[in-house]
């Protein structure tokens, strides 16, 4: 098993795949590669869990079903570094490890805009919602941020991960706590809960996921503190839907009046294939900023007339997804086909990079 993993991050693999009835399969630059030809079967695949999961967690899958863990190898000299997610299907173990970097990337590496992250992470308090799809570099975007906080000093942080993927160095005049929901706290709400207990300035939630969470979130944004979090929708206005949908139906309306008074932005992100063949994905953002007519399509549920307020957002630092997209187009990162591939208005976008 471990000889995989080694192998794993000689191919620069992003993800591996364990799944009785496959192959090992990992992900290079978003591709699917087989590691070899060998058919895995249950036997095999909980043998693998075994070996790289200590005794503990593994006697909490049964249980559990869905677990998340961390393994560490060392290759090349340096240690390297895995998220690992067990769970069942068709009654079987699977196993999914996504490598995590060492270091945590640069702005510039990443293709985000440094002075966007600037303006987020010194809002004095309210919340940012980073989106995207599984894979689209949430964590990552999220600890870039954190790090620019870190290096700049006199904040305190508190992050509540599941599980911890990148580890912020100490510095003198910042303090970071990270912990791993299962290890070192029960759950998102708890850390959260007991986190506000421990003068915080700024708080990363690794996922919302329930109305608890997403309440005490609101209640520390609107109590002056920041709070970095991510959601799982492929644009900017579904986080709004999915926030408030998290709640009962009878109390959306108080929840969007909330929401509109605390939200301070939305980055939806995706990564998408280079112009060459496996060379690393681009980021493609869209942005939204709260500004007056986002906070009124917020609170009156209205919408959609919050696509149109991004369109017409330039001037508050906001852009749509497709005028970024042609944007990488004209400047040779991505090719037409991929931008249509993932625009929002295909026919629109696609007149503009006829224009050429």
């Amino acid at each position: 098993m471990f000889a995989l993993l080694h192998a794993a991050a000689e191919a620069e693999a992003s993800d591996v795949h364990i799944v009785a009835g496959y192959p090992v399969t990992f992900r290079v630059h978003g591709k699917l590669t087989r590691a070899n030809e060998d058919v895995l079967d249950g036997h095999d695949v909980r043998e693998m869990v075994k070996a790289v999961l200590p005794a503990s967690l593994v006697a909490r899958i049964e249980s559990h079903k869905d677990l998340d863990a961390s393994v560490e190898i060392e290759h090349g000299g340096k240690p390297v570094r895995f998220r690992a997610n067990v769970f069942y299907a068709a009654g079987e173990l699977g196993l999914c490890l996504r490598h995590v970097p060492n270091e945590i990337p640069t702005f510039d590496w990443m293709g985000f805009p440094q002075g966007l992250a600037e303006k987020l992470v010194h809002f004095p308090n309210g919340l940012v919602f980073v989106t995207g799809v599984t894979g689209s570099g949430k964590t990552t975007t999220l600890a870039a941020m954190i790090d620019l906080l870190n290096r700049e000093g006199g904040t305190r942080i508190i992050t509540i991960e599941e599980p911890i993927e990148y580890v912020h160095p100490k510095m003198s005049s910042t303090i970071i706590s990270q912990r791993e929901v299962g290890r070192d706290v029960d759950s998102f709400y708890d850390g959260l809960k007991y986190g506000l207990r421990q003068d915080p300035n700024v708080i990363l939630i690794g996922e919302i996921r329930d109305s608890e969470t997403a309440a005490m979130a609101l209640s520390a944004a609107e109590t002056g503190h920041l709070i970095l979090t991510t959601m799982h929708t492929r644009d900017a206005k579904g986080a709004i839907t999915r926030f408030v949908d998290l709640f009962p139906h009878d109390v959306h309306d108080d929840v969007r009046v909330q929401l509109s008074l605390s939200l301070r932005a939305v980055l939806s992100q995706h990564l998408l294939p280079g112009v060459v063949e496996g060379q690393k994905r681009v980021l493609a953002l869209e942005i939204m900023h709260v500004n007056n007519p986002v906070r009124i399509g917020i609170r009156f549920g209205k919408i959609d007339s919050i696509e149109s307020a991004i369109q017409t957002g330039k001037r508050d630092g906001m852009m749509s997804l497709d005028d970024h997209l042609e944007h990488l187009v004209r400047t040779g990162r991505i090719t037409p086909q991929t931008a249509l591939r993932f625009a929002k208005d295909p026919d629109a976008l696609g007149g503009r990079l006829g224009a050429r």
